[in-house]
């Protein structure tokens, strides 16, 4: 747009600075008339203005206050890095789909508002990963004239990988027959590796060497989570009788209150009369 070619540099960088991923701006995505476009909240911009990395900063605007940011944050709006939308239901029949967005004419920025980006940020990782996606065709297709030792190279990688592979397959074969065994012979049965599937580093997959096929003892939290939870809802029924319990004894006193309330008037009438 033009207006953000316009911007001072300052604005440029604070534009940038939420545009970017160290920001920690929360995004989400919405639809203006059929397109895609993320959008944020006004709140969690002036979070990131207030946030230690945008403190880390250099050539842009100081922010130590809360009136600060959201001034700052006004100057951003009004060069159109951003425009205040109204956000509608779900485009689609899913609740996770996209929500409608609405661009409103009278544009200002209040952290209770959302706002739509039409600043893409910085263009250099696109730009280099197109560069890089070219010159990986280029070379795949210019293999053949390629020096014999560098085809020769690529061969024994791709045969190293492949034999890595078929490796792995080769473990989670013998591992399988050999529980299987292990589960007929001496039950419950051994694993080999058995790490070996699990989100564990390279190294820690193949540690222990094997181990039992015991099932997994539930931890004492789970336990004493359902132990209070017991405790709640004894106390709760507990709570209840004594409730109940207290009106009727409340009743009782009330009535045995009035009687000698009652008494006590008709004996006070002959001590006036007197």
């Amino acid at each position: 747009m033009e207006q953000q070619q316009k911007a001072p540099p300052e604005i440029k960088n604070v534009a940038q600075f939420l545009r970017s991923g160290s920001s920690g701006l929360k995004v989400r995505v919405g639809a203006l008339n059929g397109k895609r476009l993320d959008y944020f909240k006004g709140k969690s911009a002036v979070k990131a203005l207030l946030s230690p990395s945008y403190a880390k900063l250099k050539n842009v605007p100081k922010v130590t206050s809360e009136t600060e940011a959201v001034t700052i944050l006004r100057a951003v709006n009004a060069f159109a890095f951003y425009l205040r939308v109204q956000r509608g239901g779900p485009t689609g029949s899913s609740s996770s789909s996209p929500k409608a967005l609405q661009i409103i004419q009278e544009q200002m920025f209040s952290p209770d508002e959302y706002y739509a980006w039409f600043y893409e940020g910085s263009q250099w990782t696109t730009y280099a990963g197109g560069i890089l996606m070219v010159a990986i065709m280029l070379a795949g297709v210019m293999f053949p004239l390629w020096p014999p030792i560098m085809r020769l190279g690529v061969w024994y990688l791709s045969i190293g990988m492949l034999g890595l592979i078929g490796l792995f397959f080769g473990i989670a074969i013998v591992r399988l027959i050999f529980y299987i065994i292990t589960v007929i012979v001496a039950s419950p049965g051994i694993w080999i590796f058995p790490q070996l599937f699990a989100d564990v580093g390279f190294v820690d997959s193949f540690i222990p060497l094997w181990e039992w096929d015991l099932p997994k003892k539930k931890s004492k939290k789970k336990k004493s989570e359902k132990g209070e939870k017991k405790e709640k809802g004894k106390s709760k029924k507990n709570g209840t009788a004594e409730v109940t319990s207290a009106t009727i004894e409340e009743v009782d006193d009330s009535e045995s209150s009035q009687q000698p309330s009652r008494g006590a008037r008709i004996e006070e009438v002959p001590d006036e009369d007197a």
